[in-house]
């Protein structure tokens, strides 16, 4: 049996604003924009340089589902962000004014440290320990 995960929805406020966020912040690549109704889209993004599980940006469409963006695992961190160079891209994170949660650490899996996306869900960055 050979299985993986292709895609993590992540609900957000705006399509066009999370894009922004994504793809002008975190750097990541825009992999599918397509419209499928007046205001529904299927958009993907995912980590520059990787063939790994996109975020699925789903714009919020109820109530219900308004009051999960930036809160979707009740305060935990949501996502892991494996990088090949901890100190540029933490750099980065600081040049775009991205909230710093928790200063990175060394542990025994590499350095880590938390920030908020634009919604305020929680991302550990994991670089390899050197």
């Amino acid at each position: 049996m050979k299985q993986r995960l292709a895609h993590i929805a992540i609900v957000v406020n705006d399509y066009d604003e999370a894009i922004k966020f994504y793809t002008e912040k975190l750097h990541f690549d825009l992999i599918e924009d397509t419209q499928l109704s007046e205001t529904k889209r299927w958009v993907l993004v995912r980590p520059k340089g990787g063939d790994s599980c996109c975020l699925l940006l789903a714009k919020a469409a109820n109530e219900e589902q308004l009051n999960r963006v930036g809160n979707q695992t009740g305060g935990r961190v949501f996502l892991f962000l494996h990088t090949d160079n901890f100190e540029r891209d933490y750099q980065n994170l600081l040049d775009n004014e991205i909230k710093i949660v928790r200063q990175p650490s060394k542990e025994e899996y590499g350095t880590v440290a938390v920030f908020k996306d634009l919604y305020g869900n929680l991302w550990d960055m994991i670089g390899p320990d050197k």
